[in-house]
C-alpha cells in the first residue's frame, strides 16, 4: 500500500518541516529563474544554432505554455500517486532536460528540450506548494511558509538575469541550464529524507480524456492572448482564444460527469477559496501595465535588459518584504483589510507611474515601482494562504494548481487588455506626430509600435531618425501612462470588492471560523468530498 507520512501529527511544525521548506525554496526560485533567464543567454544562443526570429520565439516561450497547460494536470496527480512521489519524479526529468538544453546543437533540440523543462516544471510548482499545506498546519506557520515560497519564486525571476549575465561573462550559454542539476540533486537526496508523503487514497485514476481537454483548453487561450499583447489585434490570435474557451466549456462540462474529475468542481462551491481566487486572478490583470513599463525602461530610456533588471531590483526586493510581512499583520487583522490596503497602495504606485513623461528620471519610475510593491506582497501571501486553508488536505494539489493557473490567465489578460489600452493610446498620438519627410517605410514601422520606431528611425539617421524617435517616445509614454491610470482605477476597484468577498475571514491568530461556523480547513468544499482520510504506514 503506499504510505503517507503526515508531517502535521503535532500542531506546531519543528526543525524538520523547516528544514524542509529550504529543500522546497531551492527548486521554487529555479523554476522562476528558469522563467527569465534566458533574456540574456538568447542572442548567444541563436547565434551559435542559427535559430530564426520565430524559433527564438518558440524557445522563450514554449517553456512557460506548457507549464501553465500542465499545472491542473500535475497538481491533480500529485493529489493521486504522491506529492512527493511527483516532485521526485519531476525533479529527476527537470534535471535531464535541463542537461539535454545545456548541450543542444540545434534549435530545433532546444525547443524540445525547453518543452520537456516545462512539463517537469508543471510537476515542481504544485507539489511543492501542496506540501507546505502537509508541513505547516499551524495558520501562522502556514502563512510565514508560504511567504518564504512566494519570496523565492519572485526572487528567482528578479535574479534571472543577472545569473544569467553573470555565467554568460564567464562560461558558454550552456551554463545557464546547468544551475539546475546541482539544486535537483539536493531536492534527490534530501527530500526523501525531510518531506512527508500525501496521497488521496480515493483519488481515483486520472481522467486522460480530461488532460487532452484541459490542454486545448488553456494552451491555445494563453497562447492567443500573449501574441495579442505582442502583436496587437489579428484574428488568428483572437481565433486562439475562442479555441481555448470552447474546449473550456467541453473541458467543465466533462467534469461535472465525471466520478473522479481531474479538476473538482465542487472547490468553487466554497466562498472563501472563489473570492481568494478571483481577487488573485484580478490582481495578476491589474499588473498588466508592467510590461509596458519595462519595455518604456527599454526603449524610451534606453536601457539595456540587464540594467533594466537592474532598476527594477528594488522594487522586487520590496515586494519580497512586504510578503514576508503581511502574515504577521494578517494575525490581528482581518485578511480582506490587509489585501485592500495593499491594493490601495498599489494604486498610488500606479498613480505615480501615470504621471511620469519621457524626459523623468528614473527615480520617478523606480518610486511608482516601488510603492506598488509594498502593496502587492499581501495579495499574494495572503491570497494563495486563503485559497489553501479553504480545502480539504487531499485536495492542496488541485487548489494550488488552479490557483497558478488562474495566477498565468490574469497575468496574460492584464497583459493583453492593458497593452490593447497601451497600443490604441499609442497609435492616436503617433498618428499625428510623425515628422513630415520621413520615408513611408519607417513611418509605417514607427506606427506599428516603439520597437518598429526604434529600427526606423535607426534607418533613417539624422536629425529627422532622432525627431521621429523622440515622437514616438512621447507617443508610447503616453500609453504607459493611460494603461498605468487604469491599472490605479481597477485596484482601487479590486480593494472594494475584497473586503466585501472576503471580510467574513478572520484574522489568522484567531480561532479560524469561517461562514456559517465552518472551520477554516472544514469548508463546504471538503464537507462534499467527505473527511481527509491520509493513508498511514
Amino acid at each position: 500500500m503506499d504510505t503517507n507520512t503526515d508531517a502535521g501529527s503535532g500542531v506546531r511544525a519543528g526543525r524538520r518541516e523547516w528544514l524542509g521548506l529550504a529543500v522546497l525554496a531551492l527548486p521554487t526560485l529555479l523554476l522562476a529563474l528558469d522563467m527569465s533567464v534566458l533574456y540574456l543567454a538568447l542572442p548567444h544562443l541563436s547565434a551559435d544554432l542559427g535559430a530564426t526570429g520565430t524559433q527564438q520565439l518558440w524557445i522563450t516561450d514554449i517553456y512557460g505554455f506548457l507549464i501553465a497547460g500542465f499545472l491542473v494536470t500535475m497538481g491533480t496527480l500529485g493529489d493521486r500517486i504522491g506529492r512527493r512521489k511527483l516532485l521526485l519524479i519531476g525533479a529527476a526529468a527537470f534535471a535531464a532536460a535541463s542537461t539535454l538544453a545545456a548541450f543542444s546543437t540545434s534549435a530545433e533540440m532546444l525547443i524540445v528540450a525547453r518543452a520537456l523543462l516545462g512539463i517537469a516544471g508543471a510537476t515542481q510548482m504544485p507539489s511543492t506548494m501542496a506540501l507546505l499545506g502537509n508541513m505547516f498546519k499551524d495558520p501562522k506557520q502556514m502563512g510565514m511558509a508560504i511567504a518564504v515560497w512566494m519570496s523565492c519564486f519572485m526572487g528567482g525571476i528578479a535574479l534571472g538575469p543577472l545569473v544569467g549575465g553573470l555565467l554568460l561573462g564567464s562560461f558558454w550559454w550552456g551554463s545557464v541550464f546547468l544551475l539546475a542539476l546541482p539544486v535537483m540533486a539536493l531536492l534527490l537526496v534530501a527530500g526523501p529524507a525531510l518531506l512527508p508523503e500525501y496521497r488521496d487514497p480515493d483519488g481515483g485514476r486520472v481522467d486522460l480524456l480530461s488532460v487532452v481537454l484541459s490542454l486545448l483548453a488553456i494552451l491555445p487561450f494563453i497562447y492567443g492572448l500573449k501574441e495579442l499583447a505582442r502583436n496587437g489585434w489579428a484574428p488568428q490570435f483572437a481565433a486562439a482564444v475562442l479555441v481555448g474557451i470552447v474546449f473550456g466549456v467541453i473541458f467543465v462540462r466533462r467534469q461535472r460527469a465525471l466520478a473522479t474529475p481531474l479538476l473538482d468542481l465542487r472547490l468553487f462551491g466554497n466562498r472563501t477559496f472563489s473570492s481568494a481566487l478571483v481577487i488573485m486572478i484580478s490582481g495578476g490583470i491589474v499588473s498588466g501595465s508592467f510590461f509596458l513599463v519595462s519595455i518604456f525602461l527599454q526603449m524610451v530610456k534606453g536601457l539595456s535588459p540587464l540594467a533594466a533588471g537592474l532598476w527594477t531590483l528594488p522594487m522586487t526586493l520590496v515586494t519580497i518584504i512586504s510578503v514576508m510581512m503581511a502574515p504577521g499583520i494578517a494575525q490581528k487583522v482581518r485578511p480582506a483589510y490587509v489585501i485592500a490596503a495593499g491594493l490601495v497602495i498599489t494604486a498610488i504606485g500606479y498613480t505615480v507611474l501615470s504621471q511620469v513623461d519621457s524626459s523623468s528620471g528614473l527615480g520617478l519610475v523606480v518610486t511608482g515601482l516601488v510603492i506598488g510593491a509594498v502593496g502587492a506582497g499581501p495579495m499574494g501571501s495572503l491570497g494563495t494562504g486563503l485559497v489553501l486553508g479553504s480545502v480539504p488536505p487531499e485536495k492542496a494539489g488541485a487548489a494550488s494548481s488552479i490557483s497558478e493557473t488562474g495566477g498565468e490567465f490574469g497575468i496574460a489578460f492584464g497583459v493583453a487588455a492593458l497593452g490593447s489600452v497601451g497600443t490604441a493610446v499609442y497609435t492616436s498620438q503617433i498618428a499625428s506626430t510623425i515628422p513630415a519627410g520621413v520615408p513611408a517605410a519607417a513611418a509605417n514601422a514607427t506606427r506599428e509600435g516603439i520597437a518598429g520606431a526604434v529600427v526606423g528611425a535607426g534607418r533613417v539617421g539624422g536629425q529627422l531618425g532622432a525627431d521621429l524617435l523622440n515622437a514616438a517616445r512621447e507617443a508610447y509614454t503616453h500609453a504607459v501612462n493611460s494603461a498605468t491610470a487604469v491599472s490605479a482605477a481597477l485596484a482601487v476597484v479590486l480593494a472594494v470588492v475584497t473586503v466585501i468577498a472576503l471580510k467574513h475571514v478572520p484574522p489568522s491568530g484567531q480561532a479560524q471560523t469561517g461562514e456559517g461556523g465552518e472551520a477554516d480547513g472544514a469548508s463546504a468544499s471538503e464537507a462534499e468530498a467527505g473527511p481527509s482520510a491520509p493513508v498511514t504506514a
